[in-house]
């Protein structure tokens, strides 16, 4: 017998019929011995219809009061489905957030949970009660000690699931959904993915801040931070779905169950070399060219950059091992002769190290990679280099200061001893280099250019986005500088933050006189996700060249260690896409849908509602 936490979406519920077949679903799983905690979303788009009605009141409407206008979505649900299990002679009693001891912030529309009180919800599994829970909303303490309704934000009722399953210390979270499972990318661009019967926290984590939105980020934060056995199934089949893997979980902290730590280690890799090509061809097939010879002399290449500048030229940079770096240098300048790229220029700098924080969900928290730029930029330590990703940040650091730049790193994120590493051994070989890919449509890409090139630079910049609210996808800093010294750094965002972005820049950029803030060209961000990619070489060179077979131009490159971002022009997103998945052999059978509901598979990576 487990004790299981199960959650139904909006299209799982969405009318009589189907709250009735989740009901008899329910039935049979407990009477194979199992307690139950079911979460579920409000209705069908009852949510947007709310919204909707909201709109149609007020431009403007108090945000407590939508919160409490919100709210009642999934009350309906909660009641019904506790009916249709009475009428299958199943003890059952439905609870919303308040009553179930969800604790919240006091931010309303966006609240982040603080604790479960789950003595209530114990008793009534011992009970023998099915417990019907209301996803999407909690309670605070407001003004006065006031119980305040709260809503957790798009996504909230995977997060109160998945929170749910940590407080109590469940066997297994299932995410119920109309679709079977997670995918190797977004079925309604590519008609041959597949369903992955596996993957990981951190390459979930990566999917999903990169549109995949079959499950939210946060609910995946939760389930890897407390190591909750996490699966997506179909609500209407009994196929196994999708498994998300996840290390030892750490307890519950005083801070918050949502608001623990977002950087959980730290790690120095010493002995590292960075090879700089400016003015290198801005061209389908450049960085193919150029990594596939690299692979082909046995170089293992760690951290890839690449920015375009005026001029159609582009810089790509890259990291490896020093030892390796004259050999690097032989290839480089064999390629770029190859090219005819005479203006070209190649500069190599051994004496580094790569300070990486790691976390889940760094990137969406738009605080961390300043709070560790601000660090650094206090004692003294200037960035060569930095590569970001949903789970990591990366920066290259003079050699000598490495130490320095840990313990710094482990000063900003009260990180103990244990969660630090120096040089860390050899990969394990087994996972694939590439699991899925995702595409990413909904971003701008913007470059800052002639930033001062000293300590506390990139730290500022960061800093001035996070304080408005701002995260920061891919950052690449130039290797190229300008008269000053100074360089330019480019960095994705969403689009819809773009205006905001520029008007929070502007006050700093007028302190640095010609540093400039420039639009890019509507952009699509393709990425390839793996946790098997460091231990592959050659895995960017394939990407790279998918792309330059199918005759698109690369615009920027950022890698982190298990993801490979590209980005490229808005209309080659879709082509870029078929060619990376087609590429990485990812495709399968063609998804059909799912028996017994009219639901296409070929919505699997959106989500069923906004809660």
């Amino acid at each position: 017998m487990a004790l299981l936490v199960q959650k139904f979406g909006g299209t799982s519920v969405a009318d009589v019929e189907r709250i009735q077949a989740v009901a008899r679903r329910i039935a049979s799983c407990r009477e194979e011995g199992h307690e139950l905690v079911i979460v579920v979303s409000a209705m069908g788009h009852t949510t947007d219809q709310l919204t909707s009605l909201a709109a149609a009141i007020s431009r403007n409407p108090p945000q407590r009061e939508m919160d409490m206008l919100l709210a009642t979505g999934e009350q309906v649900s909660i009641a019904l489905l506790s009916m249709a299990l009475h009428a299958q002679g199943v003890p059952a009693v439905s609870m919303t957030g308040t009553q179930a001891g969800i604790v919240t912030e006091s931010a309303h529309g966006r609240a982040r949970i603080l604790e479960i009180r789950t003595d209530r919800l114990l008793r009534l599994l011992a009970d023998g009660q099915v417990v019907v829970v209301a996803g999407f909303q909690g309670t605070s303490s407001g003004a006065g000690g006031t119980p305040e309704i709260t809503t957790l934000g798009r996504g909230g009722s995977d997060t109160s699931a998945v929170a749910l399953a940590a407080a109590l210390g469940a066997d297994a979270c299932e995410i119920y959904t109309d679709v079977p499972g997670v995918l190797t990318t977004d079925p309604r661009q590519v008609a041959d993915a597949q369903l992955m019967a596996s993957v990981s926290c951190d390459e979930m984590l990566e999917l999903a801040s990169l549109g995949a939105s079959v499950l939210h980020p946060r609910a995946v934060e939760i389930a890897r931070n407390y190591g909750v056995p996490l699966v997506v199934r179909s609500s209407w089949s009994e196929a196994p779905g999708t498994r998300l893997t996840s290390g030892a979980g750490r307890p519950i902290g005083h801070e918050g169950l949502e608001l623990s730590k977002p950087v959980d280690s730290a790690e120095l890799e010493a002995n590292q070399a960075v090879l700089a090509l400016s003015h290198v061809p801005d061209q389908p097939g450049v960085a193919a060219q150029l990594f596939e010879a690299l692979g082909n002399a046995g170089l293992n290449i760690d951290l890839i950059v690449q920015a375009t500048h005026e001029g159609a030229s582009n810089d790509i940079a890259f990291t490896l091992a020093a030892a390796e770096s004259d050999r690097a240098q032989l290839v480089c300048r064999e390629v770029l002769a190859a090219l005819g790229a005479g203006g070209a220029q190649l500069k190599a700098e051994a004496g580094l190290a790569k300070l990486s924080i790691s976390g889940a969900g760094i990137m969406g928290r738009p605080g961390v990679a300043a709070k560790l730029f601000d660090t650094l930029a206090r004692y003294g330590i200037n960035l060569r280099l930095i590569a970001t990703s949903e789970v990591k940040v990366s920066c290259l650091v003079d050699g000598q200061q490495g130490e320095k730049a840990l313990r710094a790193a482990s000063e900003a994120f009260e990180l103990p001893e244990q969660q630090l590493r120096t040089n860390p051994g050899p990969c394990q070989l087994g996972d694939p280099a590439v699991r899925g890919v995702a595409l990413d449509r909904g971003q701008a890409q913007v470059t800052v250019q002639r930033l001062p090139d000293r300590p506390g630079t990139a730290a500022a910049v960061c800093r001035t986005l996070a304080d408005a609210g701002i995260s920061l996808d891919a950052i690449v800093q130039s290797e190229r500088t300008h008269p000053g010294p100074s360089r330019d750094m480019s960095f994705v965002l969403k689009r819809d933050d773009l205006a905001r972005a520029e008007q929070a820049m502007a006050p700093l950029l007028r302190q640095w006189p010609g540093a400039r803030f420039e639009q890019g060209p509507a952009i699509a961000r393709i990425s390839a996700v793996g946790a098997g990619m460091p231990c592959t070489p050659g895995t960017a060179a394939r990407m790279f060249r998918s792309l330059a077979e199918a005759g698109i131009n690369i615009e920027l490159i950022a890698t982190s260690e298990i993801r490979t971002s590209c980005v490229v022009a808005e209309a080659d997103g879709v082509r870029a896409l078929r060619a990376v998945h087609a590429t990485f052999n990812l495709g399968g059978a063609v998804l059909h849908r799912a028996q017994g509901t009219e639901a296409q598979v070929t919505e699997a990576q959106g989500m069923e509602a906004p809660s």
